[in-house]
């Protein structure tokens, strides 16, 4: 039987090692809602600043504890990494783009369908078959 605990979950919120800078919290926020890293640590600095530093570091420290590390290999490709980022935070446009991509495909393969299956093919097929 397949067992997926060790499958990453692409709408999970991780730390991200990679870019991080302290422990990978806000890379991680950052990149679960599909903001720049830098504004999550400029907004969290500035929260800090203006009275809420208690609280900033203890949710910090909580996360950095309680997440798990983004695996490195979880996404084969960029455009993956992407997609499934959009799908975290736009998922009624990216239900959209993948129906619209499924229209596309779907019209391509009535048209070859329609040649494939037109008099014309089959003409063609028979005088290049005489040709051989």
């Amino acid at each position: 039987m397949y067992n997926n605990s060790r499958t990453p979950k692409y709408k999970k919120l991780y730390l991200d090692k990679k870019n991080a800078k302290i422990s990978g919290v806000c890379a991680g926020l950052g990149d679960y809602f599909g903001i720049d890293p830098m504004v999550i640590r400029i907004a969290t600095v500035i929260i800090s600043l203006f009275g809420g530093f208690g609280i900033i570091l203890l949710g910090y420290i909580i996360l950095a504890i309680f997440l798990d590390p983004k695996p490195l290999d979880m996404f084969e490709t960029p455009q993956q990494s992407e997609f499934w980022k959009s799908v975290r935070t736009e998922p009624k446009n990216t239900v959209r783009d993948i129906r619209h991509k499924f229209r596309d495909i779907e019209r391509r393969l009535r048209a070859a369908e329609a040649h494939v299956t037109s008099p014309q093919y089959n003409l063609h097929r028979e005088i290049n078959d005489l040709d051989k």
